[in-house]
């Protein structure tokens, strides 16, 4: 019996990159935290969509993503109940779901910012 491949960074992250755009997912960015020695996690990857609806929509892809090509599980999951800000923790890699107006106003990628960045364009 062969053993499964454990996923690596680059897999959680272009799975979770697939899983967001499917529901077509706004200003994807990913920041790497991997040599900041104070994080608690690998990377953020953030996005936002325009209602309850897309954010609930995009936070249920990225899991069934990672179930379905990695075979993860997230290991915790937050914000299902009002659907502004939802939170996805796939192996050290945090997914950070949002409506815009809350993404405004959080402003994760400024406080991070001094970290390794990349903006995806917009895939449609």
């Amino acid at each position: 019996m062969a053993k499964r491949k454990v996923p690596g960074y680059d897999d959680i992250v272009q799975t979770v990159i697939a899983g967001i755009q499917e529901k077509k997912g706004k200003q994807i960015v990913i920041i790497d935290l991997r040599k900041n020695e104070g994080a608690v996690c690998d990377a953020f990857i953030i996005c936002h969509g325009d209602s309850s609806r897309q954010v609930d929509a995009i936070a249920d892809s990225v899991m069934r993503f990672a179930w379905e090509k990695l075979r993860m599980h997230s290991h915790h999951v937050e914000g299902l109940e009002n659907l502004q800000w939802v939170l996805v923790d796939l192996e050290g890699i945090v997914v950070h779901i949002f409506q815009k107006k809350f993404r405004d106003f959080y402003q994760l990628e400024e406080l991070w910012s001094d970290n390794h960045t990349v903006a995806l364009a917009d895939v449609y």
